[in-house]
């Protein structure tokens, strides 16, 4: 039954039913296809395959009899979306997860399970400075030591989180669980393709924080996996190390080059020193002033030394190697990563360089 996948991939290219109609030549009706998508009624092979193209999926993929779900989805926003713009961006997801997972499925390869992790003394944060201990506590279960974090989504991704990137104007990131018929909930963190590293990677660790605590419902749950994250991408002993117990001053090019160091935006190092009492109100205020006339606090939050987003690269990977061990096709690989099979070719042949976009003041 091709309804929630047709729905599915109708939500996620930002079509109506009328829009789709539209798209396909007015060959069925609005109406039909809203019956193919409650499974009222299937399409024929010519609907079929004009959906599908229309959609830029294939027809295997409208065809298809897994069924999943996003459940828990929790957004970290920009701003207000409307419930629209929320649900294409969980379809962008699905259709991204359904890719990822077949390629597993079509290389035998059994998802990595998640276990949230038992040995964390505070699963339920009563005050918002137990975050630190849910962090650091993680750490230690992971063995990670104090050390900065070089790839923050593999770490996620070995430890058998679903990294993914969408391109959105309003939306951070998300967390959320897959439900498969017959198989464990599968955790997944979404961010915004369109971000800076840093930005993505605060984001990666505040949906983390969302995974494995659960916070008291007096506090609040963001305000938690703020402190969550700053934690979990810079301990405390690390900080301390670097910057001291106890500042009255500090300049910009210090707090610039220990965003090189930890990865971390300047504001979201500047929060983490405030929260450790390194900086008191004062200077904590004098900063945010000084950052917001520099123009760091709006869109499009680029701080000097920004870093390019990027994307996670498992999924890449693994597509890759399907190929390869020709498991898949070129054309079938090139759908599956949603590029040309010319764009395919380029990437096997030399990878895209890392690129990195730096500023100085």
């Amino acid at each position: 039954m091709i309804g929630t996948r047709l729905k599915v991939a109708r939500t996620a290219a930002g079509l109506s039913l009328r829009g789709l109609e539209a798209r396909i030549g007015n060959l069925v009706t609005a109406q039909a296809i809203g019956k193919y998508e409650r499974n009222e009624s299937v399409p024929a092979s010519a609907v079929l395959i004009a959906l599908a193209d229309a959609l830029d999926v294939s027809v295997d993929y409208l065809a298809g009899d897994q069924e999943m779900v996003l459940e828990a989805v929790e957004f970290r926003k920009k701003k207000i979306t409307s419930r629209r713009e929320e649900a294409q961006v969980e379809a962008k997801v699905l259709h991204l997860l359904e890719r990822y997972l077949l390629v597993e499925d079509l290389l035998g390869l059994r998802s990595v399970e998640w276990h949230s992790p038992c040995e964390a003394p505070y699963p339920v944060v009563h005050d918002i400075s137990e975050a630190d201990d849910a962090a650091r506590s993680l750490r230690d279960h992971w063995s990670l030591g104090n050390d900065p974090i070089p790839n923050l989504a593999e770490l996620l991704e070995e430890q058998g989180i679903k990294v993914l990137a969408v391109d959105s104007v309003k939306v951070d990131g998300l967390t959320a669980r897959a439900r498969r018929t017959g198989k464990s909930p599968l955790p997944v963190i979404v961010v915004n393709a369109n971000d800076w590293r840093e930005r993505q990677y605060f984001t990666l660790a505040h949906e983390l924080g969302h995974l494995v605590m659960e916070v008291a419902a007096r506090l609040n749950e963001e305000k938690a996996a703020h402190r969550f994250a700053g934690a979990f991408l810079m301990p405390a002993d690390a900080l301390w190390a670097k910057v001291g117990k106890h500042r009255t001053s500090v300049s910009l090019g210090e707090l610039l080059e220990l965003k090189q160091v930890f990865g971390a935006s300047v504001q979201a190092i500047t929060y983490r020193c405030k929260d450790l009492g390194i900086f008191n109100e004062s200077l904590f205020r004098r900063l945010f002033d000084a950052f917001t006339r520099l123009g760091w606090r709006t869109p499009p939050y680029k701080e000097p030394y920004a870093m390019k987003g990027e994307k996670p690269k498992r999924f890449e990977r693994l597509t890759f190697r399907a190929l390869a061990e020709g498991v898949v096709s070129e054309s079938k690989a090139a759908e599956l990563l949603g590029v040309s099979v010319h764009e395919l070719n380029q990437r096997m042949e030399k990878p895209p360089a890392a690129e990195h976009e730096a500023a100085a003041i």
